[in-house]
């Protein structure tokens, strides 16, 4: 036979093979994509230990989403290094069925906080969806002079480097947001890190802090019980568990807006078929009223929406916080 012929008919025995065991030639990233996925349970890491902020939000949300999605989802804790460990965990997973949680340390401000991470969040993961803004409360020691945010700007103003802010540690939410405060006030305050959010609130209900900025769920408690004073709140609508209290921006801190927000991500090679159908699953858990007091009772707001709002989201928290750790000089290394 004709070396020519001889290829051709190789070819077509080939293409014979392919047409008959399609599912030995598909790669298992087409065969998901085109509708068998999940083909078993499917895991949610969560960067951070058990019985947390974002562990909590994740086991009831993971719930439901196992509903949609027809397969058990199983959380799995990978807590370390400020959400590092864990999220290097989602980049890196290869199997299809691991994805992971995310939040503003692992997903932006870590990469300028450290000198060097061992995943590129913007290269390596992909957004899937914000679940939701978790608001901080700016709270001052019932001890202190001022009552309103512009007194305590005032006062900053008035003695440079004496009012003292307390924070959950370095390069954290509380810590940022207030950096953020002094960077948009042009104000010179004073950071005293501790080992843990319940550490500074402690000392600032016993006057050992000016302020600080809380979470609604450690702080909402105190401020009922009137051992704290809010001061506004760093969402840009009010809470509906603090109607009464202002957001920074309408006590004079224009477009002040600060989270401790949670996501969901992919690692980069997944499928958008697969993606687009994890939204759908968290967009639906997230519409469940359980899940719904979960985060509003709390002083948190649902968000949902698309991978591409995630993604524009997520740009903006990069462009926001760059020039506040560079202004305040901080790191983490």
């Amino acid at each position: 036979m004709p070396v020519s012929r001889r290829k051709s008919a190789l070819h077509l025995a080939a293409l014979g093979c392919a047409l008959a065991f399609p599912a030995l030639t598909a790669t298992p990233a087409a065969a998901q994509a085109a509708g068998a996925w999940p083909t078993r349970p499917v895991k949610l890491i969560v960067p951070y230990a058990a019985g947390g902020f974002a562990d909590t939000r994740a086991r009831r949300i993971a719930e439901k989403m196992g509903q949609a999605l027809g397969q058990p989802v199983v959380i799995d804790n990978r807590g370390g290094a400020g959400g590092v460990s864990g999220t290097d965990v989602i980049a890196k997973a290869t199997d299809g069925h691991t994805f992971g949680f995310a939040s503003p340390g692992p997903m932006v401000t870590n990469a300028m906080l450290m000198k060097k991470l061992p995943y590129d969040a913007q290269r390596e993961l992909q957004p899937i969806i914000l679940i939701e803004e978790a608001p901080l409360i700016l709270v001052s020691s019932p001890t202190q002079p001022f009552k309103t945010v512009a007194e305590l700007i005032a006062a900053a103003k008035a003695k440079p480097n004496t009012l003292t802010f307390g924070s959950s540690g370095v390069g954290g939410a509380h810590h940022l947001s207030g950096e953020l405060l002094a960077y948009q006030t042009k104000t010179d305050l004073v950071h005293v890190p501790y080992k843990g959010g319940a550490l500074a609130a402690t000392d600032l209900m016993g006057g050992h802090l000016a302020f600080m900025f809380e979470m609604g769920y450690s702080a909402l408690p105190a401020i009922q019980g009137n051992k704290i004073r809010a001061l506004a709140v760093s969402s840009r609508h009010r809470l509906k568990v603090l109607p009464n209290v202002p957001t920074l921006d309408e006590a004079g801190i224009s477009k002040f807006e600060s989270y401790n927000w949670l996501g969901m991500v992919a690692p980069a090679s997944t499928p958008m078929p697969i993606v687009k159908r994890l939204n759908a699953a968290v967009n639906a858990a997230l519409k469940d009223a359980d899940v719904r007091t979960m985060i509003e009772s709390s002083g948190g707001e649902i968000v949902g929406g698309t991978p591409e709002e995630f993604g524009k989201f997520l740009a903006e928290e990069r462009a926001k916080w760059a020039p506040v750790i560079r202004n305040a000089n901080i790191s983490i290394d």
